[in-house]
């Protein structure tokens, strides 16, 4: 086995990196995801290490001292961060010129002859799902043999092998927990909306929604939900709640838990017998009687992508989803002491001025807990960036997505609404649904009632003026 290295490589001062969240840029309020895709074949590869840089606030030169004993790094690159990781791939290789760099993602899995023609350091990229194409590259296989890679040979010339077979077996995965316990530090990783200390999983990978700017199940995990057995779930909670008693909340990750109804109430019910905390990503459909066994057996926050509240917006980006349905929704889970974390997106098409103001104003009859403003992001490999591309939609120079310090761009603009007023809507969007009186008063009862509470929204209240006055000067 080669002495492998897995890489979340340091970056902009509070940018997650594309760990597991579906936009890769600065947040209103610090977070860090658990890089939970890198750690996945980390469990595979025996003698590894998972080195994930920007939480630990590492610099390069830990990094380089570990490197002259590898044989082989893997970075987990993204479309915001692929510049900056290209560089990191270099300095290692000025570092060790015998050791192999491959890198892993969205990005490279959807450009892999161009990742590579921009990236000179970087020997090979895995495409699509990359688990196994990573454990067999490290066991040593001969390249030409290893399904799912592009790779440069001998003559510098860029090969692509055979697709890879997604995973159908879930169960057969090792726990993400035992690298988690290993090499990371559960306290390093906060997202403001879960309880701290938290850890990340994910119970199933591929999403069956067909949301046209959701990057993962276009471009690694698809549009089939496959899932691991409700006993696995519980058998990883179970290890995990051993391995780290100090943890206060498990959240699955999978694009959408609750996909599957029957599976959701059946871990549900798993995770109520050891009598722990979780939250979930769900879709804004969840009928009542679920949501009841959900909210019985220890559920405690939804992370619901409402995206808008306009309904044509949400024909248009194939949401599925009726307003009215989310509604009615939202009013179950408040009924039911559920709280959400509920996501937005201006600037996806079909945006006007009126319509920006229209989910403005629908966020706030809803009131979910929190919420967070993204702007719409053309990923490559989704169809919002084929529409970008062939409509003019997006130029050239936002292609990143985000600006020199990792703050998230308009990268869009539409003959009617240019890129500042997409962009300036995110700042009116927060503070019509945050400086209302009736949630200034909620979150004030929060702080009283928790001297924990009160420490966390106080620092949340810095970040998020900070986050502010750094849009502005963009």
């Amino acid at each position: 086995m080669m002495k492998t290295l897995f890489l979340q490589p340091p970056s902009f001062d509070g940018f997650d990196g594309g760990a597991g969240s579906r936009y890769q840029a600065k947040r209103e309020i610090k977070s860090f995801w658990y890089p939970t895709w890198l750690a996945q074949p980390a469990a595979m590869v025996e003698g590894s290490r998972l080195i994930d840089a920007p939480p630990a606030r590492m610099g390069m030169e830990p990094i380089l001292e570990d490197v002259r004993n590898r044989d082989l790094v893997i970075m987990h690159t993204s479309t915001p961060s692929f510049a900056s990781d290209v560089r990191v791939a270099q300095m290692i290789k000025d570092a060790n010129p015998k050791v192999k760099i491959g890198m892993v993602g969205a990005k490279v899995a959807v450009q892999p002859e161009e990742s590579l023609l921009n990236a000179p350091p970087v020997d090979f990229v895995a495409r699509n799902e990359f688990d196994f194409t990573i454990k067999e590259m490290a066991e040593g296989r001969d390249w030409k043999d290893v399904d799912g890679i592009s790779w440069r040979d001998a003559d510098g010339k860029i090969v692509h092998n055979r697709d890879r077979a997604m995973i159908e077996d879930m169960d057969s995965l090792p726990f993400v927990t035992e690298v988690y316990k290993r090499d990371l530090k559960i306290e390093d990783y906060f997202i403001g909306y879960l309880m701290h200390p938290y850890i990340s999983i994910y119970t199933g990978r591929g999403c069956k929604s067909r949301c046209t700017f959701c990057l993962w199940p276009q471009t690694v995990g698809g549009h089939h939900y496959r899932t691991r057995s409700p006993e696995h779930v519980a058998a990883e909670i179970r290890l995990a709640k051993q391995y780290f008693p100090q943890v206060k909340e498990f959240f699955f990750d999978d694009d959408t838990f609750t996909d599957d109804l029957p599976r959701a109430e059946a871990i549900a019910k798993e995770l109520g017998k050891l009598g722990v905390t979780w939250s979930c990503n769900a879709k804004a459909n969840v009928p009542r009687k679920t949501l009841e066994v959900l909210k019985a057996n220890g559920l405690r926050l939804l992370l619901v992508g409402y995206e808008s509240g306009n309904q044509q917006i949400l024909h248009n980006i194939k949401k599925g989803m009726r307003v009215e349905t989310a509604r009615e929704f939202t009013k179950n889970c408040h009924e039911l002491g559920i709280k959400i974390h509920g996501t937005f997106i201006l600037g996806l098409p079909g945006e006007t001025k009126e319509t920006i103001q229209e989910t403005i104003k629908f966020a706030t009859e809803i009131n979910p807990h929190t919420l967070q403003v993204s702007l719409a992001a053309p990923y490559p490999g989704t169809f919002l960036h084929k529409q970008a591309t062939e409509n003019g939609w997006l130029d050239e120079k936002n292609a990143e997505l985000i600006d020199d310090n990792g703050v998230q761009i308009a990268p869009l603009h539409y003959p009617h609404l240019s890129h500042t007023e997409i962009f300036q809507s995110v700042e009116e969007f927060y503070r019509k649904f945050y400086f209302r009186a009736p949630k200034i008063a909620s979150i004030v009862n929060e702080m009283v009632r928790s001297p924990q509470m009160m420490k966390r929204r106080l620092r949340e209240g810095v970040e998020f003026f900070q986050f502010l006055r750094e849009r502005r000067a963009a």
